[in-house]
């Protein structure tokens, strides 16, 4: 690695300071006060991580329906719908490995 130069130093802490300077001022809008009904947790986010092809296709034809609830509890929502989602995923490995062994023998 090179060595800096006192200029480029300078350039370099001058853009570490404006990125803070622009980040500090953004606002964190609470929107609890529009969420209303149900908080979906880990059982929702595994339902809709295992639904999610199937929204995305109706989101095409629908503006009522999302793939990710916007009412949710956070990271265990989120750790549910990781699950589901991937869940695809293991399924359609096991039946290609499975496929793939079979040809071989």
């Amino acid at each position: 690695m090179k060595n800096l130069t006192s200029y480029q130093l300078m350039l370099l802490m001058l853009g570490v300071i404006i990125l803070l300077l622009f980040s500090s001022c953004a606002n964190k809008e609470s929107v609890d006060a529009c969420l209303e009904g149900h908080t979906y947790g880990f059982w929702g986010g595994l339902l809709h991580g295992i639904i999610a092809p199937f929204d995305l296709i109706a989101m095409l034809f629908r503006d009522d329906i999302t793939v990710y609830a916007q009412n949710n509890n956070g990271a265990w929502y989120a750790f549910g719908f990781l699950i589901g989602s991937g869940g695809w995923g293991i399924l359609g490995g096991k039946g290609a490995a499975s496929s793939k062994r079979k040809r071989t023998h």
